[in-house]
């Protein structure tokens, strides 16, 4: 299929994907108040003058844009940034997050009627698109108007090079459309040019530059005095069935520490109370954060489902277990919590960051356990060891602030862009 013969499919099929999206609504997925948005129209007039539009998918791609966001800001003060995501939780966050005169907006549906509308509306003099969500039609929108399209922290998965790899001359056209591509590793680069792209190379992952994330100080202060001098640990960014396999973990740890206390900060927070009946099930006491619920002498699990509060809870102990990596899910950024001097173990699926976690592991920087075993043998050690845990917290803050450096690299690539639309 050619893209010309994708806008005519999407166009006829509308309907269809219409119910589709009031499906979603239906389920809490779009923002009702919102969702012209979706249908490509503006809920705020286009500011006069230059207007750079960064496009993510959803909180891991937003929340990368704003050291970036923030460097454009004091580079180019000038200069107009619109930021567009396709999730409720992503544009939660963006509330909170985008510095003031930043605009956030849904992105429109991917049916040109609507993409035209809002490449229309905004006029974007430079488009930065973020990892890998490709929607022909909003590609084809922006380019059909000539819009530079720069591709910052390009990810092509395994399995989305082989996808995309049986469908070559489609993706030849959209990527070709990129002015630039970064990709986040090599391996990335070389992959967007064999599917197409014009000038593709990587000066590494923008993720490793993200800000600290931002915590409010009462808040910390109050689950101090909650937790007290109690011993414990935090797992962060789970996904499902890791809270019942950490559960099981923390009971066996509990053996030796009879105080211990796992804080659980969900990936999806609207999994709160659902997570909670698991580990009740185990015969565990449960505080829910989403319900008020406190930590008291006999929690066993206090379960953070609250969005934008990582920050917080973070800086509340120094042993995280970073989730999403004892399930085949891929793992997720660690870089974050060792900012902020913890200690870290994520499992054996960390493909998603592969590169980093190899690079982590030789650096002594993180810890990698192969299964729930060896995530209980380290995470002892750990408790148990304060030598062992400063040395992984001094190594992990480190590797960190090295990695911290691509923020400028990226930029570097940028940079002649924006003074070519400023001019």
């Amino acid at each position: 299929m050619q893209v010309a013969s994708y806008q005519k499919v999407t166009t006829l099929l509308k309907p269809l994907i219409m119910l589709y999206v009031k499906a979603r609504k239906r389920k809490g997925k779009e923002d009702v108040q919102r969702f012209n948005e979706r249908l490509g129209v503006a809920a705020v007039p286009r500011p006069k003058g230059r207007l750079i539009w960064l496009h993510g998918a959803s909180v891991g791609e937003t929340v990368s844009m704003l050291p970036l966001i923030a460097k454009i800001r004091e580079e180019y003060p000038k200069v107009h940034i619109l930021v567009t995501s396709g999730t409720v939780t992503s544009a939660k966050i963006m509330a909170g997050r985008l510095p003031r005169g930043v605009i956030h907006q849904y992105v429109p549906i991917d049916i040109k009627e609507y993409t035209d509308k809002f490449i229309s509306h905004w006029k974007p003099d430079l488009a930065l698109w973020f990892e890998s969500d490709f929607w022909p039609n909003l590609i084809m929108s922006a380019s059909a108007v000539g819009v530079p399209l720069i591709l910052v922290n390009g990810r092509i998965s395994d399995r989305s090079f082989k996808k995309w790899q049986k469908a070559k001359s489609f993706m030849a056209e959209l990527q070709g459309k990129f002015t630039l591509s970064l990709g986040q590793t090599e391996k990335d680069a070389r992959r967007l040019k064999k599917l197409g792209a014009r000038n593709a190379l990587s000066v590494g992952n923008i993720k490793y530059a993200a800000a600290d994330l931002p915590y409010d100080a009462e808040k910390i202060a109050d689950l101090q005095k909650q937790i007290a001098k109690r011993e414990s640990f935090i797992a962060a960014s789970t996904h499902d069935d890791e809270e019942s396999r950490l559960a099981d973990i923390f009971l066996s740890l509990k053996q030796k520490h009879p105080s211990l206390l796992l804080i659980i900060v969900p990936r999806h927070p609207k999994r709160g109370e659902e997570i909670a009946q698991t580990l009740a099930a185990k015969g565990l006491a449960v505080a829910l954060r989403s319900k008020g619920e406190k930590i008291g002498k006999g929690t066993d699990i206090y379960v953070a489902d609250t969005i934008g509060e990582t920050g917080i809870f973070y800086r509340l102990g120094d042993i995280v277990f970073v989730g999403g990596s004892l399930v085949p899910h891929g793992g997720q950024n660690f870089l974050e919590p060792a900012r902020l001097k913890s200690a870290i173990i994520v499992g054996g699926f960390m493909h998603n960051f592969a590169e980093m976690t190899k690079n982590a592991v030789k650096a002594k920087a993180i810890i990698k356990v192969k299964d729930d075993k060896a995530l209980a043998v380290s995470l002892e050690k750990l408790l148990k060891d304060k030598k062992t845990r400063q040395k992984y917290i001094a190594n992990g803050a480190r590797f960190a602030l090295n990695e911290g450096a691509v923020l400028d690299r990226v930029f570097a690539q940028i940079a002649p862009y924006i003074d070519t639309v400023m001019a």
